[in-house]
């Protein structure tokens, strides 16, 4: 299976705090990845130079490659149409837009793409459905369970059919059982739909559970 990301060199440096020491990585399409290790060492850092939310440090070894684009060498309006064509998001506080029912959070990244409304409804709602959230499109953030809030999130991320679904602690904010049932929806969503995750967690459980794990002690990969 070929790898859907290839990423060459990645290091990132804030002053004088180096938090990515020059790590190289490789995904295959269909993986479902865990991003583990101690707080601070680069976890979320990582994760967002892969979803294309931050740069690395610029060196000539460095290289990012994601669906045989190299993303690094995209102007910024090229990056985002690619970011938002090609890859989902999730974070562990959903980032739900509040003032937004359930239904038109799902729309958003498509009404972006300027598709036929009509069109982006119906496939939202029928995601909504699959999630099991479908009673609850009319109802705003803060009326919804953590539970209901993150499977909207992710029915948000797949909205435009992306290659990659990014999600950064997703279960953190979760009780066990909603937990639990947010990370049988992934597998069962990557088994379905051959979707590909990238996942930050410190959830044991999650961790064990994803088809290889990448440790990050310090900024750099360990065995």
């Amino acid at each position: 299976m070929k790898d859907i990301i290839s990423a060459k060199h990645l290091g990132k440096t804030y002053g004088d705090l180096t938090v990515l020491k020059g790590v190289d990585l490789s995904i295959k399409k269909g993986e479902v990845v865990a991003i583990t290790g101690p707080s601070g060492a680069g976890k979320t850092t990582l994760l967002q130079i892969l979803g294309t939310l931050a740069s690395p440090d610029s060196t000539a070894a460095t290289s990012l490659i994601i669906e045989q684009t190299k993303v690094l060498d995209l102007d910024d309006k090229a990056l985002a149409r690619f970011r938002n064509e090609s890859l989902g998001f999730v974070f562990q506080f959903h980032e739900l837009l509040d003032e937004f029912t359930a239904l038109e959070n799902v729309m958003m990244p498509a009404l972006i793409q300027g598709k036929s409304k009509t069109a982006i409804k119906t496939k939202a709602m029928g995601l909504l459905k699959r999630l099991g959230v479908d009673h609850r499109i009319n109802h705003k953030p803060n009326s919804l369970s953590g539970g209901e809030q993150q499977r909207i999130a992710v029915a948000r991320a797949l909205m435009n059919d992306p290659a990659i679904i990014f999600a950064d602690e997703p279960s953190g904010n979760l009780d066990s059982q909603n937990a639990a049932s947010l990370h049988q929806l992934f597998f069962d969503l990557r088994d379905e739909l051959e979707q590909t995750f990238v996942i930050v967690t410190h959830n044991k459980t999650l961790a064990s559970m994803a088809d290889r794990t990448i440790n990050l002690v310090d900024g750099a990969i360990v065995e």
